[in-house]
């Protein structure tokens, strides 16, 4: 038995034979002897309850002080369960709260970082309030932290009523900042809700449209710089050592038959590649020089089957089937342009089907919400998920003794007409699709 528990009891006990001698007096009218007892065996409850007492309130020390996270406390532990059990909860909950905190610190920090400005909200009894909110979402809009949401209705109400009218859900706009007077900056803002069993979060990202152009422009660029400098490399490379080989031989006294072989050899390599990097530039010219449309009213379907009949000995070649569903509608455009277009599509498609047992190609014309679409459908193994973003660079191909330009310039026609041009990734094959705008 434990020293404390050892005490109250004898405590109890002690109590007990004093109250039952007192009990003795009294029935035997010895009234000093009977209030002596039981002030003795009094004395002796209020011991044990203080005994008792003294554990209950240390634990409930402890208790209090982990609901109130309040881990200033140095307790040890003691030969009692409650008191040693309180003390590991505490101890514990301390462990889990350095931790949330070492945790927060870290998401705080990474937050921080990011370029876009970035607020979450959080939802208590039907009232919205900031969760939390990164330094460049205050810079962006100038202005102060609050805790209150309700408190940036005055301070922004433009940006105020965008979330308001989302109504805290998933959503995107664009809206303009206006920071001192200065001029108007786009800004790209979503709304993303967040809902658990117990708590409803709206997560508000604002990002510069202007800083997104310039990101995606950059990217573009360097993509293209890459490109061209191993185009250029692969083809200037092997011209420059046979240069400095016919150098060599040139500077020879005498000349053999051998030698004027390989002068003969290194010229005809030479002149290749020289016409394979003309081949190059005048490729990039067609991308970077694409001439404006000539508009006027031409049929779709017309245009189609013009192209069509271009690449009919490629497709009796190959046995590909072409299945045609051509709703027949006028469009204002350069034909020669969207044949051009279309032709480099359905190149992609006859090669895309090649390999393939069953060869097909579909063309469809058909209407969405009062606008044209055009899409050519093929039978081929698809694109690789992880190129589909690159599909559209200028120069980018998989294919051995491929341009890259094909979807490149299809692109840019499209868009010189204010159309778009879309891929779409099917369970077995690919799918180019042509929006017209009206």
């Amino acid at each position: 038995m434990k020293r404390h528990q050892f005490f109250g009891l004898i405590f109890i006990l002690l109590a007990i034979v004093c109250g039952i001698v007192a009990f003795d007096f009294y029935s035997h009218n010895k009234w000093i002897n009977c209030i002596l007892f039981s002030l003795v065996s009094l004395v002796c409850v209020i011991l044990a309850q203080n005994s008792v007492l003294s554990y209950i309130r240390k634990t409930e020390k402890l208790i209090l002080a982990i609901r109130k996270k309040d881990f200033s406390l140095f307790p040890k532990t003691e030969d009692n369960v409650l008191i040693d059990n309180a003390v590991k909860l505490y101890y514990q909950s301390k462990e889990e709260h350095l931790s949330q905190s070492s945790y927060k610190l870290l998401y705080e920090e990474i937050l921080g970082q990011l370029e876009i400005g970035l607020m979450i909200l959080s939802e208590k009894n039907n009232t919205w309030e900031v969760f939390y909110v990164n330094p460049v979402f205050l810079e962006i809009l100038q202005i102060p932290k609050y805790n209150s949401w309700n408190l940036y209705e005055k301070k922004t109400p433009d940006f105020y009523k965008i979330i308001e009218q989302s109504q805290y859900e998933n959503s995107q706009e664009f809206f303009d900042i206006s920071i001192n007077e200065n001029t108007k900056q786009s800004y790209s803002l979503r709304t993303k809700k967040v809902q658990s069993a117990r708590h409803r979060f709206c997560i508000i990202s604002l990002e510069s449209v202007q800083k997104i152009i310039e990101q995606k422009e950059k990217l573009a660029w360097n993509n293209l710089m890459k490109v061209i400098s191993h185009e250029l490399l692969n083809t200037l490379t092997p011209v420059n050592s046979l240069i400095q080989n016919m150098e060599y031989i040139a500077n020879q006294e005498i000349i053999g038959r051998e030698d004027q072989q390989d002068m003969k050899e290194s010229l005809m390599i030479i002149n290749s590649k020289s016409k394979q990097l003309l081949d190059f530039v005048d490729d990039y010219r067609q991308v970077a020089e694409l001439p404006k449309p000539v508009f006027k009213v031409i049929s779709l379907k017309d245009t189609v089957e013009s192209a069509l009949h271009f690449l009919k000995p490629e497709f009796e070649q190959k046995n590909i089937k072409i299945i045609n569903s051509l709703e027949n509608y006028t469009i204002s455009a350069d034909e020669k342009m969207i044949q051009r277009c279309l032709i480099n599509l359905y190149l992609n498609a006859i090669y895309a089907v090649s390999e393939c047992s069953e060869r097909s190609i579909k063309t469809e014309i058909k209407t969405i919400n009062k606008r044209i679409i055009l899409s050519i459908e093929d039978s081929g193994a698809g694109i690789q998920k992880e190129i589909q973003d690159k599909i559209f660079l200028p120069f980018f191909t998989t294919r051995s003794g491929g341009s890259g330009i094909g979807l490149t310039l299809s692109k840019s026609i499209v868009e010189a007409h204010k159309g778009y041009l879309n891929y779409k990734p099917l369970e077995s094959g690919s799918r180019f699709e042509i929006w017209f705008v009206n």
